[in-house]
Order: structure tokens, then C-alpha cells, then sequence
């Protein structure tokens, strides 16, 4: 896939939060039900009109860097399954920053984009501190011959602390695109909160690549912030109830759709 592809018009990039994962701490035991809710909620994004979606493990928690062997095979799994049932893009997103395992996955599933939180920062999380990692997976994703999957790379990420504060977003944000990252991720300080339209609106005219809102987009601000945006990464919004860890809602995603067509 290319960018061009992707973000040919606004892109709404809807999440696919699996149940919690073998091996985690509140996994109930039941591999049938990860897989039953994540592929609802998949067909519940493309019926409802998402141009895209991100498989994640979002509710392994405590959040780890990488993923364990248990949870990749799970993943990998969930991923297969979910890219056999819609045709809209696919996206993969593993543990807090494991880029290897998301891009093996990506391959593996034939997977179009994944997501690569920490790209160029260093930052301190739950989780402990995390390196950058440009270097390694663009030369991996050379390495595995898939220089078709793209690299959406958040810049100062949520929930993390920059090591060096006095370095800016829009700094980090050119220092990603000319690390090889396919488009720009910008995101409020935690999940569900708004990304700052000033913030966006200083990274998109820093870049020439795309531009995506990482947090809290909603059908309120989504006016406020789609001039400066070449699409948004949805999570709480479609959601039952606007609860994260709630199915994805259908109707949700048609009147979000519906505001921005």
C-alpha cells in the first residue's frame, strides 16, 4: 500500500481492541471470544464505514514493551483472521512499542500499515524507558522485502514522558519523516484526550508527509480539526457508551462517517 492509497481522503482509522491475550494478567481462558469480538467489531468498522482499522492488544495490561510468545501467536491470530474478514486496510499495533512483532505479524497476515509508537523519541513509560527505534525497523522492514507496509509514527506519544523536554513535537516530527516514517502521528497526553489543533496544525506544516490525530477525535471536534489533519485514529468515539474497553458501535461509526463526509 502507499500513502496515496491510504490517505487518498480523510482516513478514519478505527481500533479493533482485542479481549485480553493468554498469558496477561485478566485473560479469562476463552481464545473463542478474543476472536469473537474482535471480528465484530472489524465488520462493525467497515459496515459502518471506517477507511481503516488497527488490530491491538490493548487490553493487555500492565502494558509491556514487547509482547510475550504467548501473546504474539495470539495476536498473529487474531490479526489473520480479522484481514480475512474485511477488505478496508489493516493495521497492526503490538504491546507498547514492539515494532518487530508488529511488522512480523503485518507480513505474516498481509497486513498494510502498522503503528511504531516510539520512532525517533525517548521516553520513559510504565513499562520503563524506551529507546528509539528508526534505525532498526526500517532496516527490517527492508529486510523482510516489505517496504510496502507503511510506518504510522506517533511523535511524543501518550502516555510516556520525554527523557530531553526541551525537545519540540514538531522537532521530533521532522526528525521522523526524515527517519523514513510513511505518515505522522500526533496524540493528546492520554487516551480519549484531544489532540491539541494547535499542536496538529504546527506538525502538518512542518512535514510533507501525512498526518493523522492519535486521541480523542470525535464528531465535536472533528470540524475543528480536519483541516489540518489527513485523518484520525478513532478509538473511545466508537465505542459503546464511548468506553474503551466496549465493543465498537455501529451506528457510532456511520454518524462519525457521516459528519465528516
Amino acid at each position: 500500500m502507499t500513502t496515496k492509497e491510504l490517505f487518498s481522503e480523510k482516513c478514519i482509522i478505527g481500533m479493533v481492541h482485542c479481549l485480553p491475550l493468554p498469558g496477561t494478567l485478566l485473560y479469562k481462558g476463552d481464545m473463542n471470544a478474543v476472536f469473537d469480538q474482535a471480528l465484530a467489531d472489524a465488520e462493525a468498522l467497515e459496515k459502518g464505514g471506517a477507511s481503516a482499522l488497527i488490530v491491538e492488544n490493548q487490553n493487555d495490561v500492565p502494558t509491556g514493551v514487547k509482547l510475550s510468545p504467548e501473546q504474539f501467536a495470539a495476536l498473529a491470530a487474531v490479526a489473520s483472521r480479522v484481514r480475512e474478514r474485511v477488505s478496508i486496510p489493516v493495521g497492526i499495533d503490538a504491546a507498547f512499542c514492539d515494532w518487530q512483532a508488529a511488522l512480523a505479524i503485518a507480513v505474516a497476515v498481509k497486513a498494510d500499515f502498522i503503528r511504531v509508537p516510539v520512532f525517533v523519541d525517548t521516553v520513559m513509560t510504565a513499562a520503563g524507558k524506551i529507546d528509539p527505534c528508526c534505525l532498526e525497523v526500517v532496516r527490517y522492514r527492508k529486510q523482510l522485502g516489505a517496504e510496502n507496509v507503511l510506518l504510522l509514527c506517533d511523535v511524543q506519544v501518550k502516555h510516556s514522558y520525554m527523557l530531553l523536554d526541551d525537545i519540540s513535537v514538531v522537532a521530533s516530527a521532522k526528525m521522523a519523516e526524515q527517519n523514513g516514517a510513511d505518515a505522522i502521528i500526533v496524540t493528546g497526553t492520554t487516551t480519549g484526550e484531544a489532540t491539541p489543533v494547535e499542536l496538529i496544525r504546527q506538525v502538518k506544516k512542518a512535514v510533507s508527509i501525512p498526518v493523522l490525530a492519535g486521541s480523542g477525535f470525535n464528531g465535536s471536534n472533528a470540524p475543528e480539526q480536519l483541516p489540518y489533519i489527513d485523518g484520525a485514529i478513532v478509538g473511545s468515539a466508537l465505542k459503546q457508551g464511548g468506553i474503551l474497553t466496549n465493543p465498537v458501535d455501529r451506528a457510532l461509526v456511520e454518524g462519525l462517517m457521516a459528519k465528516i463526509k
